[in-house]
């Protein structure tokens, strides 16, 4: 699942066979954007921003891809061609095309064109970014705490408080904070949230190298103890690494689009559906 790591880890990938290369070949296959022909010009830069891609070519312009659930870039080089891609043809949205490879975007919801002094407009809402270069810790509390009352799940998830956090690590925050999803934000003491938000750009830099996502120290690849790599992610039904209590979930978020939340209910007190 696309969170911030993943994204920082796209973004780097892109990076090394785009910047700095002409671009041989574009096909953008969105409607707002069929008509647009970037060949010819330099691919300067592929850079993260929270949940957000920005791939700069020179001349001003800027592509600007969100993954949202289900999205993905994709890279072949001539020394490592694609198997198979990120899905069929008919789900790619953009191709973008160098001598030194080819970026594929797989169910982008969301892909547009900005001049590049536009960015800050387009992107101005997000919190500081916990893989940005001007990570701001105080203010990523100020913002959390902007809103005492909001459940602590909810909070984390919202990128206008800090950008970066996915369903995967708010949940497994949540458990490393030993508190309920559902505990107001407020009710946490200061330095416990402090605690907590260091943890999530530690967990977030640990992870943004590579593609399997871990947040124990158990982990494995493969074998018996692939099951560990997350504390309650995905585990529902399933006994808690430290206690055995079988993991539960529980539904959070406006009616209208609620989101999942996984947590042990004997690690984590507070407040539960």
């Amino acid at each position: 699942m696309p969170e911030g790591d993943t994204v920082w880890y796209t973004a780097r990938r892109l990076h090394e066979v785009l910047a700095g290369k002409p671009l041989t070949r574009t096909d953008f296959r969105v409607p707002r954007l069929a008509t647009t022909d970037l060949a010819g010009r330099r691919a300067l830069e592929a850079a993260p921003r929270g949940k957000h891609l920005l791939i700069r070519v020179e001349g001003g312009l800027t592509v600007h891809s969100h993954l949202g659930m289900e999205g993905a870039w994709r890279v072949s080089t001539p020394e490592r061609p694609a198997r198979g891609g990120a899905g069929p043809s008919h789900q790619i949205r953009a191709v973008l095309a160098t001598a030194a490879g080819t970026a594929t975007g797989y169910r982008l919801p969301l892909l547009e064109l900005l001049r590049t002094d536009e960015e800050a407009a387009a992107l101005g809402h997000l919190g500081p970014d916990l893989l940005g270069p001007d990570w701001d810790a105080p203010e990523a509390l100020r913002r959390l705490l902007a809103d005492p009352g909001r459940p602590l799940v909810e909070a984390l998830l919202d990128q206008r408080n800090l950008a970066g956090i996915g369903n995967v690590y708010a949940a497994e925050l949540c458990f490393l904070a030993a508190v309920s999803p559902w505990t107001p934000v407020g009710e946490l003491p200061p330095h416990r949230l402090e605690k907590l938000v260091a943890a999530a750009r530690n967990l977030l830099d640990a992870n943004k190298d590579r593609l399997d996502r871990r947040t124990t120290q158990a982990a494995a690849r493969t074998g018996p103890d692939r099951d560990r790599a997350l504390w309650v992610y995905g585990r529902t039904g399933r006994p808690c690494h430290r206690c055995g209590t079988p993991v539960r979930t529980g539904r959070h978020g406006p009616p209208d689009s609620p989101r999942t939340a996984f947590y042990c209910p004997r690690c984590q007190p507070g407040p539960h559906p």
